[in-house]
């Protein structure tokens, strides 16, 4: 078996954690995979074609969300249509999507689980539907959860923190369903919604201000938020939830989302949905894919490739 590892010193499992990287590293060499260690997107393109020329029978991405994100658009490019067997190492604070797909316990011990598989050719494999993200501004990215509305907002503040990780996401979280009940300015600014024309399937939905917009192909979007309680009911589709209520109505319904309930209250999305267009009133605003935000006008958000996903036995 030859497996390609691509790790990303800059993520913070990784950064933080002396350990977790030496782990990986010497679970490589056991299983003599090819490691590329890039700190660029410069290095990430390099190494994807590297591996595409010289061919593999897995790739691992070692890093957070957004590092998965990233390289598996970079691969898709590399490779086209014919992606090889990806593994998620949950090497970020939350890497949310790797435990989606079925990453347990510690970050380290999985790592080293995922890696030995892989290369004894022992993985479990599971087929796995992705996103494709275009925006105006010419990026064109493939990952697995998209956001805009609160869910930008929400990045904002979480990304200005001293420090990031679960524990700092839920107090963020608390913090606005709290405020939600009395109007607070801090969740009023992060429920802000966007303005933005909106179609579903090539449907002009109705409502042109929308607190929450959220595409996935899994049901948890962080921190147990079964927002998108759907996602896996079709395999050739994903489920698009929006909401155009305010504040004062949207907070409260936390208990729907964290049971994985239908929201209530118009204007509402919820559907299994194989195209998403928003289109954002005036100025570029803010999305998320993945937990890395963008800029744009507009969006389009498709079906993405189906990818096997590796995970230990």
């Amino acid at each position: 078996m030859t497996v390609d590892i691509l790790v990303n010193p800059r993520a913070r499992g990784i950064g933080a954690s002396g350990s977790l990287r030496r782990a990986l590293l010497d679970a490589a060499s056991r299983g003599r995979a090819r490691v590329h260690t890039t700190t660029s997107l410069d290095d990430l393109e390099r190494a994807a074609h590297d591996i595409a020329a010289r061919g593999t029978t897995g790739v691992i991405v070692a890093g957070g969300d957004g590092t998965h994100m990233t390289a598996l658009s970079a691969l898709a490019r590399a490779f086209g249509p014919d992606l090889p067997p990806i593994g998620l190492a949950p090497c970020g604070t939350v890497s949310t999507v790797a435990r989606n797909l079925g990453a347990r316990g510690g970050a380290r011990a999985w790592t080293v689980r995922l890696v030995g598989a892989a290369c004894a050719g022992e993985a479990r494999r599971r087929p796995q539907l992705t996103l494709r993200v275009r925006d105006d501004g010419g990026g064109e990215r493939i990952g697995f959860i998209f956001g805009a509305g609160l869910v930008a907002r929400f990045f904002d503040v979480y990304y200005a923190l001293p420090r990031q990780g679960r524990a700092s996401a839920a107090a963020v979280a608390a913090r606005v369903f709290a405020g939600s009940f009395v109007g607070s300015v801090f969740a009023r600014r992060v429920l802000e919604p966007a303005a933005a024309t909106v179609s579903v399937d090539g449907r002009l939905v109705d409502g042109r201000a929308w607190t929450l917009l959220v595409a996935s192909v899994v049901r948890d979007v962080g921190l147990h938020f079964l927002v998108t309680y759907r996602a896996r009911e079709q395999s050739d589709a994903f489920h698009v939830v929006g909401s155009g209520l305010p504040a004062r109505r949207l907070g409260p319904q936390l208990p729907r989302v964290l049971t994985g309930r239908p929201l209530r209250g118009e204007p509402r999305i919820d559907a299994v949905a194989r195209a998403l267009d928003v289109r954002f009133d005036g100025a570029p605003d803010r999305y998320v894919l993945d937990g890395d935000t963008f800029a744009a006008g507009a969006v389009e958000v498709g079906v993405g490739p189906l990818v096997t996903i590796l995970s230990p036995p």
